[in-house]
């Protein structure tokens, strides 16, 4: 192909246009890499210059995500976690078509935070969609009978508490903005001070118990967290930056 000779702006538009197009069709899967910058600029036929004026633009849209020494890569689909529900996150995701894998990193008893009584589990989990790690979890549950023989790679912990009799009613949860912490780079593979989401949540039970407590962090770009508002269906609180404890 002829090196261009068109302007800069239109020539990077519609490379653009076309690498979206590709990305659309499927032919650029979601999380996989785009060919390197100088084969793609012999490619259209264009200067280094135009063809990242073309990225730019992807990356502007959300299309594609560059990780400086590693190249380009498609951006994987958005999960959606839905605000609304008492369900489990991989329950939510597995309701919405996707696919989720469970890797548990760590289960052991031992003295848990707030009144779950002691001792209760530590349930640490990893879970990966659209073939990236894209949450670590940390739950505390209440000991019940049964519970200790669950594999919690296959089973949610939810449904493991609905076979050990424990139904759930209630949660109460909060999600901030926060950084990757040094300490759980190696689970996510990307740099501490990556953006993420963390939401801490204790569930209970019918009788008022409190059975779980959560922390997750959740990668930032892989998540939009969404509400579905009702009359009576949701109740939020939104705070300000003054009253957040420092």
């Amino acid at each position: 192909m002829p090196r261009e000779t068109e302007p800069l702006g239109p020539r990077y538009r519609a490379i653009a246009a076309d690498l979206a197009a590709k990305i659309h069709a499927g032919e650029y899967a979601p999380g996989s890499a785009l060919p390197a910058q100088r084969e793609l600029s012999s490619a259209y036929g264009v200067t280094l210059m135009t063809l990242r004026q073309a990225l730019r633009q992807l990356s502007d849209e959300g299309l594609i995500v560059q990780q400086a020494g590693r190249g380009t890569f498609v951006s994987p689909p958005h999960l959606a976690y839905r605000l609304g529900s008492l369900r489990s996150l991989a329950d939510d995701l597995r309701e919405q078509g996707h696919e989720v894998r469970t890797t548990v990193v760590a289960r052991a008893t031992g003295t848990p935070p707030g009144d779950l009584g002691d001792p209760a589990l530590r349930l640490e989990r990893v879970r990966e969609f659209a073939g990236r790690p894209s949450v670590h979890q940390v739950s505390w549950v209440r000991l019940v009978p049964g519970l200790l023989d669950a594999d919690f790679g296959r089973v949610p912990l939810y449904t493991a508490l609905a076979d050990a009799g424990v139904a759930v009613a209630r949660a109460t949860e909060t999600i901030r903005p926060d950084v990757l912490p040094p300490s759980l780079i190696r689970y996510f593979e990307r740099p501490a001070g990556t953006p993420v989401f963390v939401s801490d949540r204790v569930t209970y039970a019918l009788d008022g118990t409190a059975v779980v407590a959560d922390r997750a962090v959740i990668l930032g770009d892989a998540m939009e967290i969404r509400a579905e508002r009702a009359a009576t269906g949701l109740s939020m609180r939104w705070s300000g930056a003054s009253d957040v404890p420092a």
